[in-house]
């Protein structure tokens, strides 16, 4: 089973993140994780904490020259702003350090703050705010890209782009050509494959800015190469489609997903909605004539590109707070401003990818087992032959 977890706080001195259960042999390079961390950063509309961190991944066990050795992964993450939060949030209490406290008590309307503050009964949210912030998400992309590199020994890839910000919207599907071209960029915008698509998002953001405001939007997350019959249709835990939903959701600010086509296909009928099915001879394999399902029927990876949406309201911390009450006074009082972004939305989709990898990358290993990787490839070709003959 492939296990991740992470710790850490968002002004602590670092992030940590673990990854149990990937098979000895796999290629990493430092280099490519740092670049899926740097990917996550960027984006027109982000704040001004990604100024002051540059994220490096050090990994401190589980890999030796450049390959897993099938033990634990443990990686460390960095907080370059710790060193204005020492004081504030020392490890051991210290004489004096109440003085230093940054205390937040006029909790923000749509974050964890006050729901947090009542169930481990804190009158001050600054623990809850501290572990429930995004910057815990770079912990999930660094193992996310561990996940990748495992993936890509199959010939699976996984990315991702952006299709709305706010109203704005991209009209037309993206190629997975223009995708790779995204992914490789190295300076981004919005996130969008369409230029003409992304200054209309732009301006959007600008909207946003100019009043104080923030703005939410939909990332897409594309896998190609996954082969069918990952997931099962047993049990409703064991259900693809249900886990990628649960890990897209578990993404701070992520309200909604969509598996394939799901709002499209809910409004239409049947006939219009279903992949059919077709059958080629020289290749000795089935087709389908759409992916709406995108990729999933029953549950189980149909073969075809799998596709997952996230659906990100938009950032909780306005510059123009909203209405909120003092934890303290229980006056009524305007929402606390933490340091915050306009928009993240194509980060969004950096973590969606990590998520989605992580998800993939244990089917497969449920499904195909291995201690090595040798043993796991040996596995996985004599699937692949399995279903050539089917």
């Amino acid at each position: 089973m492939l296990r991740f977890e992470t710790a850490g706080e968002s002004h602590g001195e670092c992030l940590v993140a673990t990854l149990t259960g990937l098979p000895a042999g796999v290629p990493v390079s430092i280099a490519a994780i740092d670049r899926e961390l740097w990917r996550r950063q960027q984006g027109f509309g982000r704040g001004g904490r990604m100024k002051i961190e540059t994220d490096h991944a050090h990994i401190v066990s589980g890999i030796r020259h450049s390959h897993t050795i099938g033990s634990p992964i443990a990686i460390l993450i960095e907080n370059k702003d710790w060193k204005n939060w020492t004081e504030a949030l020392p490890v051991e209490d210290i004489d004096g350090a109440e003085d230093h406290k940054k205390p937040v008590t006029r909790p923000r309307p749509g974050h964890a703050d006050l729901a947090g503050a009542i169930k481990y009964n804190f009158h001050d949210a600054r623990y809850i705010l501290e572990r429930a912030s995004a910057r815990e998400t770079a912990g999930r992309v660094a193992v996310g890209a561990l996940a990748k590199a495992f993936l890509v020994e199959f010939g699976i890839g996984v990315l991702s782009h952006v299709i709305a910000v706010g109203e704005a919207k991209l009209e037309r599907p993206a190629t997975w050509e223009e995708l790779v071209a995204l992914s490789q960029r190295d300076e981004v915008l919005l996130g969008c494959v369409d230029g003409e698509a992304e200054q209309r998002m732009k301006a959007v953001v600008d909207q946003a800015y100019k009043t104080g405001d923030t703005v939410g939007g939909v990332f897409e997350v594309v896998a190609r190469g996954v082969p069918p019959g990952l997931g099962s249709h047993i049990a409703w835990d064991t259900r693809l489609d249900g886990r990628l939903a649960q890990a897209i959701v578990s993404m701070q600010a992520v309200k909604g997903v969509e598996v394939g086509y799901a709002a499209e296909g809910a409004a239409a009928f049947g006939s219009k909605v279903q992949d059919t099915i077709h059958y080629s001879r020289e290749k000795h394999e089935f087709t389908r004539g759409a992916n709406r399902a995108g990729g999933l029927e029953g549950g189980m990876t149909n073969g075809q590109d799998v596709l997952v949406r996230g659906m990100l309201k938009p950032i909780s911390t306005l510059r123009r707070p909203l209405e909120s009450v003092d934890l303290e006074t229980r006056d009524a009082a305007l929402a606390a401003y933490e340091r915050s972004d306009i928009a993240v939305v194509p980060a969004g989709g950096v973590i969606g990818e990590a998520m989605v990898a992580l998800v993939l990358a244990s089917a497969m290993i449920e499904k195909f087992g291995g201690d090595s990787l040798a043993e796991t490839r040996r596995n996985y070709q004599g699937y692949l032959e399995q279903v050539k003959n089917f």
